[in-house]
């Protein structure tokens, strides 16, 4: 071999392994506050979003908020007080829909927090106006609604597949609606920063089971970005094993129902393409027996190869 030809390989391993680490460097950090889909109040759907690097955090639902900080505080992942990360390091809330296990920890910090933006779509944002923040069963924190508005919160209404400014980050949100118990709504949020992306889904049932072709829809938009491999990971509830018949699922995912909606996302992306890719599992339903079967159910079921990812509130990671 010339030495023309080692100096060529060797140029060619260093610019395949200096690829290959641009491709592994996070782009986002996540806390989860809350990971369960109930009983537990102090742990309910919540997770905050950030660009690696920074404290300019997004709340993806707020089901739990300052237990789950409390929690973070105490595994070391903030290292000022829990008041502070409430009240400075989140920088805004992205609620999906207006269900308690979704909002409650929002509605019982909003005195002590700061003055920030709430975004929802529009059938979300007026739950919660007409039967939260309503002067009656809550002060009305929000700059809209009935009774005094205090004007603590900026509510901010999501037009439907239209990018929107994170205020204070430098990040950006696209609704889709998803469906949940059909008619009822739910949203999934696609969080821009820079050229990287990530996917939170809210509640949902399978477009099979809802009559819908919402989930459809939105595997069709973010297809092109897991070709790209801009998007960096999904967030996505399984709420039941397998076992739960379909009458019963009140608008929520089996194992058997997430891969059959992940092979629908990869007959968009190509053959392999999920491969090694990040399924956050969210809305985990207690009992604990009930949480292990569906574990074990995605385990075996899991013939795409995708990374599941199970989150542990207050514990930190990156996508």
């Amino acid at each position: 071999m010339t030495v023309f030809n080692k100096l060529l390989i060797c140029f060619i391993l260093i610019s395949t392994s200096v690829f290959s680490q641009k491709q592994q460097t996070p782009s986002f950090q996540v806390v989860p506050l809350g990971v369960k889909g109930g009983i537990d109040e102090k742990n309910l759907s919540a997770y905050l979003l950030a660009p690696v690097k920074t404290n300019d955090f997004i709340c993806l639902d707020a089901g739990t908020v300052y237990a789950g900080i409390e929690k973070a505080v105490d595994n070391k992942v903030f290292k000022v007080s829990s008041t502070e990360v409430l009240r400075k390091y989140i920088k805004g809330y992205l609620i999906s829909h207006a269900h308690l296990d979704h909002v409650s920890g929002l509605v019982i910090t909003s005195p002590a927090d700061s003055s920030k933006t709430v975004y929802a779509t529009n059938k979300c944002m007026e739950m919660m106006e007409n039967h939260y923040f309503n002067d009656q069963t809550w002060a009305n924190f929000g700059d809209e609604g009935p009774g005094k508005p205090l004007k603590k919160y900026h509510f901010q209404t999501l037009k439907i597949s239209e990018e929107t400014p994170i205020t204070n980050t430098t990040m950006t949100v696209k609704a889709f609606p998803l469906s949940h118990v059909n008619p009822f709504e739910s949203t999934a949020f696609l969080i821009k920063n820079a050229d990287s992306y990530a996917l939170y889904l809210g509640d949902t049932g399978a477009d099979t089971v809802e009559k819908s072709n919402d989930l459809h829809e939105l595997w069709t938009a973010i297809a092109p970005l897991v070709k790209s491999k801009q998007l960096k990971g999904i967030f996505i509830e399984v709420s039941f094993p397998n076992e739960q018949p379909d009458q019963f699922l009140f608008g929520h995912l089996t194992p058997n129902y997430l891969m059959k909606e992940l092979h629908s996302l990869e007959e968009l992306t190509g053959k392999d393409t999920l491969k090694g890719f990040k399924i956050i599992i969210t809305h985990l339903k207690p009992p604990s027996k009930n949480i292990e079967k569906i574990k074990e159910q995605l385990q075996k079921q899991n013939d795409l190869g995708v990374q599941i990812i199970y989150p542990e509130q207050g514990k930190r990671f990156e996508l």
